[in-house]
């Protein structure tokens, strides 16, 4: 059939229910907690093969074809408060600011503290675009927010780098790309949804009805910001991956990833389909800052021409120490994967589920010095 519905595991980036013409193109969770299509009608189907088209899963190589020699530099906000609010060095912030100063939009990513969810929206005014600001290290609902946009506009999209690679090739298919900036991250994953979920289970049971999430905090320092701030009707928490948090002891552990983030991700380094790539300045060379520090790549001319207009500082280096810090390869495929994801799907508490994890990691730990010997 001339459309996704042998697609299954895939990135979950929703460009193909975004560009269906008959809509019966649906985003929803699979059994393991990640985003996934499904045909609500296949009747309905005229196999025109638009969905395909747009869907990095469906094809082995990158969608951005260019003879750009990258340029990456370190780089932080010029404002102090920007700094301090955002996961890093606030370029990710200034970038849209700058972008919505010259009449774009937006489409980004914000927490819904009702539906408990990240999804993508359109951010007209700065503003708007606040509600952007910090990391989310939980999946994306992106179909909403492609769908709010007007092709013949001009945006700024923001998001993973499966999702941008998906969805440049949508505005390729249109030949609409000079209306488009496309900005992806250094990305180590995405973690089934029901981690979170069962996360949240815990954390209501003390805060009541949550307001506010935030996934990093720079506090105590740029280097330790991995935390968890939770606002509720009742109190706050505010739990760090250095004491333990449980959500980042699942996140960061490798375990609970989405299949292809593991067997199909083609993103890692300096692989990107976007015109601009951030992250954290981890390495050598920032080791002694708290303040925060983006690592900023332009992959293409464009990139670069919106990187002079933004308000920043930007210290030129090279890609190797720009990227130190960040992965070369996709994280290895655990074997008791499969089974982690059938504990996640019973009614057990996070904890009770995080204690049968480690037990596994502790038998992999074992069977790879026996296999050293």
């Amino acid at each position: 059939m001339n459309n996704i519905s042998t697609i299954y595991h895939c990135y979950g980036c929703g460009v193909c229910a975004t560009v269906c013409t008959k809509n019966i193109i649906n985003i929803s969770h699979n059994k393991d907690g990640f985003y996934e299509p499904r045909l609500t009608d296949i009747d309905k189907c005229t196999h025109c093969g638009l969905c395909l088209d747009v869907c990095a899963f469906n094809h082995e190589a990158l969608s951005l074809k260019t003879n750009f020699k990258i340029e990456s530099y370190a780089a932080w906000s010029n404002e102090d408060a920007v700094r301090r609010k955002c996961s890093s060095g606030g370029i990710g912030f200034e970038i849209g600011r700058a972008l919505i100063n010259e009449g774009y939009k937006v489409c980004g990513v914000r927490y819904n503290v009702d539906k408990e969810c990240a999804e993508h929206y359109i951010a007209s005014t700065v503003e708007e675009l606040i509600f952007s600001v910090g990391s989310k290290y939980i999946q994306s609902y992106t179909l909403d927010g492609f769908k709010s946009i007007n092709r013949k506009e001009k945006y700024l999209v923001t998001g993973v780098p499966c999702q941008i690679d998906s969805f440049r090739r949508y505005i390729q298919k249109f030949k609409v790309e000079d209306n488009f900036v496309l900005m992806d991250f250094f990305c180590h994953g995405v973690p089934s949804m029901h981690v979170w979920q069962k996360y949240l289970e815990r954390v209501k049971k003390k805060v009541g009805r949550v307001t506010y999430v935030s996934w990093r905090d720079k506090l105590v320092g740029w280097h330790d910001s991995w935390v968890m701030k939770i606002d509720g009707e009742n109190c706050s928490i505010n739990t760090r991956w250095s004491q333990g948090d449980l959500f980042y002891k699942f996140f960061l552990s490798d375990g609970c990833l989405g299949k292809a983030c593991y067997k199909n991700c083609k993103y890692k380094y300096q692989d990107s389909s976007a015109d601009i790539r951030i992250g954290d300045m981890w390495g050598q060379q920032y080791k002694d800052c708290e303040d925060g520090v983006n690592c900023v790549v332009a992959f293409t001319e464009k990139g670069a021409k919106v990187l002079q207009s933004t308000n920043g500082i930007f210290i030129p280096h090279d890609f190797s120490t720009v990227a130190e810090g960040q992965l070369r390869q996709p994280v290895k495929y655990p074997y008791y994967y499969s089974i982690l994801m059938q504990i996640l799907r019973l009614p057990l508490d996070i904890r009770t589920c995080y204690f049968v994890f480690q037990l596994f990691r502790i038998k992999e730990l074992i069977m790879i010095k026996l296999q050293k010997k």
